[in-house]
C-alpha cells in the first residue's frame, strides 16, 4: 500500500465540500465532509463525512469520522420551525433568504482549541468552546464548554478526569509548543513523546 505523504499544502478529498473556509498547513479532509464557515488550523485533520458550521478549530486537532460540530439549529420561537422560514427563497415564498436567522447561527460559534481530540460519532452543540489538549470520546454529546487537558464522555457529556495534573496542563499551556515554525517543530519533534522530560526543558 502506498504511503500518503502531506504537504504544507492542505489535501482535500475530492468529495469534500468547503465553503467559506480557511484551511491551514499539512492538513488533510476526509471524504464527503462539509464545511461551512470554517477556520481550520495547521496540522488538524478530520476522516469521513464530517460536518462542521460556523467554527475554529485550532491546530493539531484530531477529528473522527461522523462528527459533527456546531449542527443546524431551528427557530423554536416561531409558529413553525421548518427551515421554510428562513430558506424562504428556495420556497419562492420570498425573494431573499432570511438573513437575520443565519446571523444567528453565526454568533454562536463553536470554538475547539488545540491539540483537541474528539472521538467517532461526537455532536458538538452551538457555542460550545473545547480547550485545548481536551479529549471527547466517541458518541459524546457536547452541551457545554470543556476545560484545556480534560476527557469528557456521555450523553450529555461530562467530565471523566483530566489528562495530566493542573500544574503540567498549564505549564503545556504556557509552552504553547502547536506556535512552534516548522523548522523547530522538526529540531524538537522526538521529544513530545514524554511529558516529564519536555516539561523540564521548556517550562519555565
Amino acid at each position: 500500500m502506498k504511503k500518503k505523504l502531506l504537504t504544507a499544502e492542505p489535501t482535500i478529498h475530492e468529495t469534500a465540500a468547503l465553503h467559506k473556509c480557511y484551511i491551514g498547513e499539512w492538513t488533510e479532509i476526509g471524504a464527503r465532509t462539509r464545511m461551512n464557515e470554517v477556520t481550520f488550523g495547521d496540522y488538524s485533520y478530520c476522516t469521513d463525512e464530517v460536518q462542521i458550521n460556523y467554527a475554529e478549530i485550532g491546530k493539531f486537532c484530531s477529528i473522527a469520522s461522523h462528527v459533527c460540530i456546531n449542527p443546524g439549529n431551528h427557530p423554536m420561537w416561531r409558529v413553525t420551525q421548518h427551515h421554510a422560514t428562513y430558506r424562504r427563497a428556495a420556497y419562492q415564498l420570498a425573494e431573499t433568504d432570511d438573513m437575520e436567522f443565519f446571523e444567528w447561527r453565526r454568533s454562536r460559534k463553536v470554538t475547539i482549541g488545540h491539540d483537541v481530540w474528539i472521538g467517532h460519532g461526537v455532536t458538538v452543540m452551538p457555542g460550545v468552546t473545547i480547550g485545548t489538549g481536551a479529549v471527547v470520546g466517541s458518541g459524546a454529546v457536547v452541551t457545554k464548554d470543556l476545560e484545556p487537558y480534560t476527557i469528557a464522555a456521555g450523553v450529555p457529556a461530562k467530565q471523566i478526569k483530566e489528562r495530566f495534573s493542573r500544574q503540567v496542563s498549564r505549564k503545556l499551556l504556557e509552552i504553547a509548543w502547536w506556535d512552534w515554525p516548522r523548522d523547530m517543530l522538526e529540531d524538537k519533534f522526538d521529544e513530545l513523546n514524554d511529558v516529564e522530560k519536555f516539561i523540564s526543558k521548556y517550562g519555565s
